[in-house]
């Protein structure tokens, strides 16, 4: 579904991604591990058309994207959950939500009474304060929005980055539910956490990424049980 093969990103003279290449099949959630530095926003925005890469290619449903314009690239069905959550914050819940349905406009059979409905039957508490300003939720209920605002695109497939960052450990749980359901709906996800505990506990698959260079990869129950991913990231 989606195919990374050897991009290389630099920020100036900083060479952040090195020749990475790793692939998502539908269906699946694959999860990009590492610490802070490590490139996985990078690689986030690199995939969504925020960033280019100097070579290589990227790949989504058959079609070459490494050059496509971000917003184009949501049209195809490929929706970001930023970093920081990133919701308007001076918009009610409900308007940011129909903002996220923006790139449906005018298609045949857009619906947004239809698509509130789905994200208001996932997330309840977001119905409860769909007239509140977003800005005065919690971090996790601007996390839940975030992911619903994505939703109201109809994509196939999700990019997560950091969806568990800043939030109390109950509330990582139940966003990370939240991401299983989705899955389960239909939804391929690709997620960038530093959680990697919690990332590898919901994931197919996953990669590992140590300053721009995948150094591992393969089925996340594996990688739960590796020596070296336990001493680097579980804290074992």
């Amino acid at each position: 579904m989606l195919k990374v093969s050897d991009i290389n990103v630099y920020y100036g003279a900083i060479h952040a991604l090195k020749g990475i290449s790793f692939h998502v099949e539908e269906g699946e959630i694959v999860s990009l591990i590492g610490a802070n530095g490590a490139g996985k926003t990078t690689t986030m925005q690199t995939i969504s058309g925020l960033l280019r890469s100097r070579t290589g290619s990227i790949t989504f449903r058959d079609t070459e994207i490494s050059k496509t314009e971000p917003h184009k690239i949501v049209r195809m069905g490929l929706a970001q959950v930023p970093e920081g959550r990133r919701v308007f914050s001076t918009m009610t819940v409900q308007e940011n939500l129909e903002m996220g349905a923006y790139s449906l406009s005018g298609k045949k059979g857009a619906t947004t009474a239809q698509d509130l409905e789905m994200v208001f039957d996932r997330f309840p508490r977001l119905k409860e304060r769909r007239r509140q300003v977003a800005g005065t939720l919690s971090g996790g209920e601007q996390q839940m929005l975030a992911i619903g605002r994505a939703l109201m695109s109809h994509p196939s497939m999700l990019l997560l980055d950091e969806p568990s960052m800043g939030l109390a450990p109950l509330l990582v749980q139940e966003i990370f539910d939240c991401i299983q359901q989705v899955n389960k709906g239909g939804t391929t996800i690709l997620l960038v956490e530093q959680n990697a505990k919690m990332a590898l506990s919901v994931s197919h698959r996953a990669y590992v990424l140590e300053t721009g260079t995948i150094v591992l990869e393969g089925p996340a129950a594996d990688l739960l049980a590796n020596d070296q991913v336990k001493h680097a990231y579980l804290g074992a």
